[in-house]
């Protein structure tokens, strides 16, 4: 069986790292850019950080700065009009998962101008051609976005999230600097950090995984579960090792998929705008508890990754013991314990189950889910 790995051309890491950002464009020969990115970090000064790179270089540039949490159709397609008004060539996508899959999905349309309803990206996207060249700057350390070949938009009108999976979208350039992530909220760094601990676990024990991905998704799960809670306290070596660590994982799960945990929580988002690392984060351990008959011994390597001691113990005593673990670092960094806790309505699980049966990343389980099996488990996490 041959096993396929799609990377960045090019990625930049360590603090410092947004510096060289205008010598990719001049490399690259592209002459205007349009920035998509979101209000709050114009605000907070981070987006200033980076246009002040364009500026010294006098590199021109358009802003789109309409992109929200769990972007809409709305928002891509506002963003394809930005785009073409601006007469730009290339996109700089500053910000957390919205603003990136934002311009993923952006690109896209531009160069595959017949998918510009959106919807019909969904999936194995049929997609003809790459994307308009993007450079990926992440603000957070989470969802890996500018290293993955996924994005998902929220559908409102059908109150619903789709996962759209094309390797044409993935970033050219991923500029991956810890200074741009410092200012972001302790709440912000543990939900985005725990997504990324998710990331790293689903892609150890998805249907897809094999030796490549398993070195990289093991790694992860030791870099993330040794500075998640140094990085919310606001550790500056901390929170360098979290832009890694989560960089990691996401050049893993991109070639593997994810699983019941991802498939579960983007319905959340939909119906209720809960932000995706906090719902991931909830109910990741009631999925692995789930999970852990189909898992071999891969329990006993995530225990030992996050600094269990797993030695003379049983299958069963190391797949405790890493279910502990997660629940562990989510009460350190405050993640809520039930979807309750964060207004999930009860009377919504029926439809939340079918629209978690439907989703891609469902597939890719290790222990194939049912409907009802899907429908216990929002209320064991409810």
């Amino acid at each position: 069986m041959a096993n396929r790995m799609i990377l960045n051309e090019t990625a930049w890491f360590g603090r410092g790292a947004v510096a060289s950002l205008a010598g990719e464009i001049k490399r690259r020969g592209f002459t205007r850019a349009l920035i998509v990115t979101d209000n709050p970090l114009i605000q907070c000064g981070v987006v200033g950080k980076v246009t002040g790179q364009l500026d010294q270089a006098h590199l021109p540039w358009t802003l789109y700065a309409d992109v929200v949490p769990n972007p809409t159709i709305e928002v891509v397609q506002a963003g394809v009009d930005a785009f073409i008004r601006s007469g730009a060539d290339y996109l700089i996508a500053i910000g957390g998962g919205s603003p990136q899959d934002t311009a993923k999905a952006i690109g896209i349309i531009i160069n595959n101008p017949e998918h510009q309803d959106v919807r019909s990206l969904e999936g194995l996207s049929p997609t003809q051609r790459p994307s308009v060249p993007v450079i990926a700057i992440p603000t957070t350390a989470g969802t890996a976005a500018e290293v993955t070949i996924n994005y998902v938009i929220t559908d409102r009108e059908r109150q619903r999230k789709f996962v759209c999976v094309d390797p044409h979208d993935i970033p050219a350039v991923a500029l991956v600097d810890a200074d741009l992530m410092d200012g972001m909220p302790a709440a912000l760094k543990a939900s985005t950090g725990v997504d990324a601990l998710t990331h790293a676990i689903e892609g150890y024990i998805t249907k897809g995984a094999w030796a490549l991905t398993d070195a990289l998704h093991i790694k992860a799960i030791e870099m993330i579960a040794g500075a998640l809670r140094g990085s919310v306290a606001g550790d500056p070596a901390a929170g360098e090792a979290m832009a890694l660590g989560q960089y990691v994982a996401g050049m893993g799960f991109s070639n593997v998929g994810l699983g019941l945990v991802h498939g579960m929580a983007h319905p959340l988002g939909a119906f209720y705008n809960t932000p995706h690392g906090v719902a991931n984060a909830i109910l990741l351990p009631h999925i692995m508890q789930y999970n852990a008959d189909y898992t071999g011994e891969k329990y006993r390597d995530i225990a030992r990754a996050m600094g269990e001691t797993v030695e003379g113990c049983t299958l069963a005593e190391v797949r405790n013991k890493a279910i502990q673990a997660v629940l562990s670092l989510n009460h350190d960094v405050g993640i809520p314990e039930h979807l309750r806790d964060v207004g999930v309505k009860k009377e919504d699980i029926d439809h939340l189950a079918q629209a978690a049966l439907d989703d891609v990343c469902t597939g890719g389980n290790p222990r194939a889910a049912t409907l009802n099996e899907i429908r216990a488990l929002y209320h064991q996490a409810w």
